[in-house]
């Protein structure tokens, strides 16, 4: 029996944030996963400037990952730091630096360089949340209120 795909568009998942105390807040999505945001400082939870650096390696290492197992193999390592300092006069992070930590020692030197080039094009063409911070992007803000 020929197993059937189906053309229905998936519906986008849902995502919000709910006030759990002072300052602290969890992010949920519709499809059951949850992540705590809070002040920095507070233990087991996110700030929300460390969520956005996570969701940029994150993007980063998802959009590279095929081409990297395609050279290693289904079960290689790899570790994306990422880091940035906030300019808190103006309340944005100026400069975000992101460092893949890879062992590629079997490969040689050539095809070290050429894998590494084939992840950048990856991330350049696939990454969402790198490309929108480089181009910036609208955001819009309304208010749905009880009177």
């Amino acid at each position: 029996m020929a197993e059937q795909t189906s053309s229905a568009t998936p519906q986008p998942t849902e995502l919000w944030v709910e006030r759990t105390g002072t300052r602290a807040y969890t992010g949920r999505s519709s499809r059951g996963a949850e992540v705590l945001i809070a002040s920095q400082g507070v233990p087991g939870a996110f700030t929300p400037g460390e969520l956005l650096k996570i969701a940029l390696a994150g993007c980063s290492g998802l959009s590279a990952d095929f081409s990297l197992a395609r050279k290693l193999g289904d079960s290689f390592d790899a570790t994306i730091r990422v880091s940035g300092d906030a300019d808190r006069e103006n309340e944005v992070y100026p400069q975000l630096d992101e460092k893949f930590e890879l062992d590629l020692s079997e490969l040689d030197e050539e095809a070290r360089e050429r894998l590494l080039v084939t992840v950048q094009r990856a991330i350049d063409k696939a990454c969402t949340v790198g490309r929108t911070l480089q181009a910036g992007t609208k955001v819009t803000l309304s208010f749905d209120v009880e009177a």
